[in-house]
């Protein structure tokens, strides 16, 4: 059974995790080959676990070498986006690399967090975006970066489970109205999630 939290005992101490840190880097890469999917020209959308949220924890802890006073802050930033059985959870990330391009399009894609959606068969899964702070101005400009999670129903975790019929991810935003198939690899993946 996979762990839905981060406890402050599995944490790796600095000067043991520095040599393995290379090794580890390379596994947690094979892991996230499947848990991403682009959807449209700019979003990709980044399926969290414990795995990869245990990763970043030690990242954050390797590169700001903040120690035990910095655990605290990782891991209440860290937990919350570890699926807990019934639920996906993506970071989502607008990728442009031209700053001003990047700038026009977010601009128009304010309230894009409200309208990510994942369809599996006839049964669509509404993201829900993490309330932790605002993610669309007041002027209408969207954040490059998003944090939603994906509720399932216990039929919609059978479904999306039992591998019948695609599994659609998408926005169905008026400026971004783009859909992606997940991949059966991705799929297979991501059923890891549910309880």
């Amino acid at each position: 059974m996979t762990p839905r939290k981060i406890e402050p005992s599995v944490i790796i101490p600095l000067k043991d995790y520095a040599p393995q840190r290379a090794e580890r880097r390379k596994r947690i890469s094979e892991i996230k080959k499947n848990r991403r999917l682009e959807v449209g020209p700019f979003a990709t959308f980044y399926f969290e676990s414990y795995d990869t949220m245990l990763h970043q924890v030690h990242e954050m802890l390797f590169i700001e070498k903040g120690g035990a006073e910095q655990l605290p802050d990782e891991l209440a930033a860290y937990n919350p986006l570890i699926p807990q059985g019934a639920e996906l959870v993506a970071t989502v990330m607008f990728e442009i690399d031209d700053p001003i391009r990047r700038a026009r399009v977010l601009a128009n894609l304010g309230g894009v967090e409200d309208k990510a959606f994942i369809r599996v068969g006839s049964e669509i899964v509404r993201g829900v975006a993490e309330e932790d702070q605002e993610r669309s101005r007041e002027d209408g400009k969207a954040s490059s970066v998003q944090f939603i999670r994906f509720p399932f129903a216990v039929a919609q975790i059978a479904a999306f489970k039992g591998g019948t019929g695609d599994v659609i991810v998408g926005f169905d935003h008026p400026n971004y109205g783009h859909m992606a198939v997940m991949p059966n690899a991705v799929r297979q993946a991501l059923a890891q999630d549910f309880a």
